[in-house]
């Protein structure tokens, strides 16, 4: 079991990268909580996403003050995001443990090509 304050770390590291990066903590958070805490992939992942919920509610909150937000921009991403969410948890107990790592690893080398592009 992961002592509490390698939670704590690793839910402050998730932290930074939400709100230096505007998203991205759930990424950070699960090979944080397999690799320091030592969790269950799947487990890591169902707990990121209980977590990115917190962080991303209080970076819209800091972005809103600060006047970087634009609500209708974010309108259709938010409804098609609650589509895909649901639809990506109800599937989520039928697919394989070594197909969600496949497929967390192909998004995070996705994502860091565009943004090196």
């Amino acid at each position: 079991m992961c002592k509490r304050w390698k939670y704590v770390l690793a839910g402050g590291l998730a932290g930074i990268a939400n709100g230096l990066f505007g998203g991205g903590g759930g990424s950070v958070l699960v090979p944080l909580l397999t690799r320091i805490c030592g969790m269950e992939q799947r487990r890591a992942f169902a707990t990121s996403v209980a977590v990115i919920l917190p962080m991303c509610a209080l970076s819209v909150v800091i972005y809103l003050l600060r006047g970087g937000l634009d609500i209708a921009a974010a309108w259709p991403y938010l409804v098609g995001g609650t589509v895909g969410g649901w639809l990506g948890g109800r599937l989520f107990r039928g697919v394989q443990v070594d197909w969600l790592r496949r497929g967390f690893g192909l998004l995070l080398i996705f994502g860091g090509v565009r943004c090196l592009l």
